[in-house]
């Protein structure tokens, strides 16, 4: 199994979950974007290293941004395995009606056709177990000031992108992200009902929360006057414990903290990811091959910096939680 492992099952003792496993993953040169998304999207399931050789293989032949040996980024890779996964569905699941198809009388497939058509009854999107865990869905609101008409359009999503700030949290990060937006002069909105631009406001709220709550905190930003992009070390408090309150409807959704994948590296261009996994109450520490186990209490060294220039580089990037169900506001 390997130090790592013999160390992790020392670490554990009587405690360590039957039947469970913990492996470490092999890095085949700039692929650690790849293993800490990897240990938090499959490690449920003694220790041990893995070479996940034939998946990077394949992920390299797929999408070519992953095909060089440049530091990659591991939210782009995490957006890329969620959507090419909902397509291998997809296409698995259509199979069979296929092979169906083609063997019906075209006769049969014809009226079939045409009583589906004449009835106004549309195919069903596939719902698919990537689905049902990670998407939730948007609302936009946006109110006319003239007319006071609410426009209301939804958009699906598998993770919210947030933008941070120094020394905030997660819980005022979603606030600006569901704050309300003036729109007037250059960017003023066309108002159905007046047939005219008109000023208005406009929101974003979260009209259906997902299962699995992914935030992407936006530490990667382009600044203009340097021409390039800047890693943002800003402290952000992430809490085990998220009550998410800008939901469309009046109550407080319960959500626990149980993975973060961590960028480690003063630049957008280099560094290293690694992950940290809650599995039967213990937190894991996950660094390509080698796992460990970390007290809970250190997670929040992974919040950020206070001060602008620190010797600590490892900050939460990407953070995942599970919903807990939902409480009603007092």
């Amino acid at each position: 199994m390997g130090a790592a492992g013999s160390k992790l099952e020392k670490a554990l003792g009587d405690q360590f979950p039957e039947g469970e496993r913990y492996f470490g993953l092999e890095n085949f040169g700039n692929t650690c974007y790849c293993n800490s998304v990897l240990q938090i999207c499959s490690q449920k399931k003694k220790t041990g290293v893995i070479a996940p050789k034939r998946f990077v293989q394949r992920l390299k032949k797929q999408n070519e941004l992953f095909r060089s040996y440049m530091h990659q980024d591991a939210h782009e890779f995490l957006n890329f395995l969620l959507n090419e996964l909902v397509d291998i569905l997809e296409k698995e699941a259509q199979a069979p009606k296929n092979d169906q198809e083609s063997s019906s009388p075209p006769e049969a497939l014809t009226n079939g056709l045409r009583n589906a058509l004449a009835n106004g009854t549309q195919k069903e999107p596939l719902v698919t177990w990537v689905h049902k865990n990670f998407q939730g869905i948007l609302t936009n609101e946006t109110r006319c000031l003239r007319c006071e008409t609410v426009t209301a359009r939804d958009e699906t999503f598998f993770d919210l992108s947030l933008d941070i700030e120094q020394n905030s949290s997660i819980t005022s990060c979603l606030k600006n992200f569901s704050s309300t937006e003036t729109l007037n002069a250059e960017d003023k909105f066309f108002c159905d009902k007046c047939c005219s631009l008109q000023e208005a406001q406009k929101r974003m709220k979260i009209k259906k929360p997902p299962q699995v709550l992914v935030i992407h905190l936006k530490r990667f930003k382009y600044i203009e006057q340097l021409g390039r992009y800047k890693k943002l070390s800003y402290r952000v408090v992430f809490p085990l414990e998220l009550k998410l309150s800008n939901t469309v409807e009046d109550a407080d959704l319960e959500y626990s903290l149980f993975a973060v994948v961590v960028h480690v590296g003063s630049g957008p261009n280099h560094g290293h990811y690694v992950s940290l996994v809650k599995s039967h109450n213990h937190w894991l520490f996950f660094d390509d091959e080698n796992v460990e186990m970390i007290d809970e209490s250190a997670v929040q060294t992974f919040f950020g910096s206070a001060q602008e220039y620190s010797s600590n580089t490892d900050h939460g990037y990407i953070l995942f939680y599970e919903s807990l169900g939902t409480s009603s506001k007092s």
